[in-house]
């Protein structure tokens, strides 16, 4: 067995695959290097979602020639003296091994100027060799140029994703940094586009609202608790904003961002019964911990922290949000100001002699016998004949008589395409392809009844058949869904008035990276700033209803977000049922019979109309047998 020391620059790669994972990695080090120099100012500037350029400029305390060849090699840091100086960090980065990982796989290009030095340098690197090292004018700070990511390890290149995704990342990046230090200021600009322009804010509520919008500001409260063992504050979102996904969860300890599925438990515990199960708060949670009672040098991102005391922390954290949410009142409260309210008047014990009241008598046809004349009443009736049904040609007598099957709520004509009322429907064809249910056909000349616009009910050959409307119409938009990917053409229902949903620069990287095929599903979405978009069109059997649309465009980030890597036959199933989910969620209620109708028709033309895309029953038959032994 041969031992042997591996060269620099492949001990430099090796390193670079634990640190720059991707071009968003690049302008976390770079940008938490900028905060650690000091700097007040930081522009991020990329090209190609980063493989073409990441630019990262700030007027920090800048680099003497000398420092700027030295920081390029491994574990060269300018922030640890003794192994007592781990215990202690409260900077960024401290290990050394950023800048030299980022030049294993790239080509460098680093100016920077001190102060007080007159000219300032220009140092080039690439494949972890120093190139050249020249004089140039630079302002004050440093001015870092990364090329060509990965250009010497195509295999890492290859497997990036596209560039909506890899710049989503680096928007996720420098959110994070952006949250830490409101007080400096932040701009991010991609393709020559500004996505970021953020000025230092006057508080972290202020920076929140620039990065996230004023609705997610509003949502918010602050908290707050001050123990031995660690200080909390930031804000927690009111129960009633709380949504589906994990959207808009920070935590920071001592400056830093990281990850802690454990204190997400205690958050979620502390929202327990004020919030329906399945959706997730907003927060934004500080911590400031003795830096040597917590290890961050336990992952190469530094996203994962070990606490001395996690358990204590769990504690103050659950007890620290409960409190602040038992402190504010969430619910609708009672406005009992009536400044410029117009009084109510208060009628006096004598307001019956000014103002007499008449009762209403009843009619009373005392020649009517229910036995005769079909049960309707007789000619002579005081009664306005022309409002009671069956009454000389007044419309509804048919549905007593014994035509009612023809111009009823049967099965035996085509469905009323327009309107409301009592619309005839087709009545549908046996079909043997259904199963042993489907013999009890729908019965021609039965009426359609709908229930809290949640079932259909009618009638089969031998007893009663309800549908589930919402599985139905899953089952519906299942199948469009899927002829629309396979190239059919698709139906767009344009809105009324466009909606307008402010969804983050993160989410619009999303929505474009999928928006080809949301337009074959029939979603007409545009659009509209860096960070909002407007939604002039659904796929039909959605509702166009603003409300509805936007609680929509949470759902469908939710559904867009989830990594396929399935077999793109079967991804197109997957997709296409939960859109359908989606649909069938979203969509409007059906009260009106003629709309019950049209639907059964369509249910029937499905594929399968009996169960769902996921294996739930549609529709269910109550035998007659079964509704005897309720009497």
């Amino acid at each position: 067995m041969d031992i042997r020391i591996l060269p620099s620059n492949i001990a430099n790669m090796i390193a670079a695959g634990e640190v720059v994972q991707r071009p968003a990695s690049v302008v976390k080090e770079l940008m938490e290097n900028a905060v650690d120099a000091g700097a007040d100012q930081i522009t991020v500037v990329i090209q190609d979602a980063g493989r073409t350029l990441i630019q990262v400029i700030d007027n920090g305390c800048g680099m003497s020639p000398d420092q700027a060849v030295l920081c390029f090699e491994r574990h060269a840091t300018s922030k640890l003296r003794s192994a007592e100086d781990l215990q202690n960090i409260m900077t960024y980065g401290f290990r050394g091994e950023a800048l030299a990982s980022i030049a294993a796989v790239a080509e460098v290009t680093l100016k920077t100027r001190r102060e007080d030095d007159e000219v300032g340098c220009q140092v080039d690197f690439a494949d972890s060799q120093h190139l050249s090292t020249i004089e140039t004018a630079a302002p004050r700070g440093a001015n870092f140029s990364v090329r060509n990511l990965f250009y010497n390890v195509p295999a890492r290149r290859k497997f990036l994703k596209s560039d909506n995704v890899e710049f989503k990342h680096i928007v996720t990046e420098f959110i994070h940094v952006a949250l830490t230090v409101p007080q400096i200021g932040l701009t991010l600009t991609h393709n020559g586009k500004d996505i970021y322009v953020l000025r230092p804010a006057k508080s972290l509520k202020f920076r929140i609202q620039d990065i996230l919008g004023p609705n997610v500001a509003k949502e918010v409260v602050d908290i707050s608790a001050d123990t031995s063992v660690t200080q909390i504050y930031g804000f927690v979102g009111r129960p009633d904003s709380a949504k589906k996904g994990l959207g808009n969860q920070y935590f920071f300890v001592n400056g830093r961002y990281f990850r802690s599925p454990y204190l997400h438990k205690a958050v979620m515990k502390a929202y327990e019964n004020l919030i329906p199960e399945g959706l997730t708060p907003t927060y934004f949670i500080y911590l400031n911990v003795d830096p040597q009672s917590m290890d961050v040098n336990i992952h190469p991102t530094k996203t994962e922290i070990k606490f001395e005391d996690d358990s204590v922390i769990f504690q103050v954290l659950y007890a620290c949000i409960r409190e602040t949410l038992g402190k504010n009142s969430f619910g609708e409260s009672i406005d009992f100001d009536r400044e410029g309210v117009p009084d109510i008047p208060a009628f006096g014990k004598n307001f019956d002699e000014f103002r007499p009241v008449s009762e209403p008598q009843p009619g009373l046809d005392s020649s009517y016998n229910p036995f005769d004349n079909d049960g309707f009443p007789s000619e002579s009736s005081p009664f306005d004949n022309s409002f009671v049904p069956g009454a000389g040609s007044a419309p509804g007598r048919e549905l007593f008589s014994n035509d009612w099957t023809r111009s009823g709520q049967g099965f035996d004509e085509e469905p009323a395409r327009h309107g409301s009322g009592y619309g005839a429907g087709r009545f549908i064809e046996k079909r043997d392809d259904y199963g042993k249910l489907f013999e009890d056909k729908l019965m021609p000349g039965r009426s359609i009844l709908t229930l809290q616009g949640k079932y259909i009910v009618t009638t089969g050959r031998s007893g009663l058949m309800v549908i589930n409307v919402s599985r139905a119409m899953e089952r519906i938009l299942y199948d469009r869904f899927l002829k629309a990917m396979s190239g059919n053409e698709h139906v767009t229902q344009t809105a009324l008035f466009p909606v307008t949903v402010q969804v983050g620069v993160e989410n619009m990287c999303l929505i474009s990276e999928h928006s080809q095929m949301l337009a074959d599903l029939g979603f007409d979405i545009a659009p509209f700033g860096t960070d909002t978009l407007v939604v002039n069109g659904v796929p039909e059997g959605y509702s166009a209803e603003a409300g509805k649309v936007q609680t929509m465009i949470g759902d469908l980030l939710l559904i867009l977000a989830e990594d396929h890597a399935s077999l793109p036959e079967m991804m197109a199933a997957n997709m296409a049922s939960r859109f359908a989910r989606l649909g069938a969620l979203s969509g409007d209620t059906v009260t009106d019979p003629a709309e019950a109708q049209r639907l059964i028709d369509s249910l029937f033309e499905c594929e399968n109309a009996e169960y769902t895309s996921t294996g739930r029953r549609i529709m269910s038959l109550i035998p007659v047998e079964e509704i005897d032994k309720k009497f």
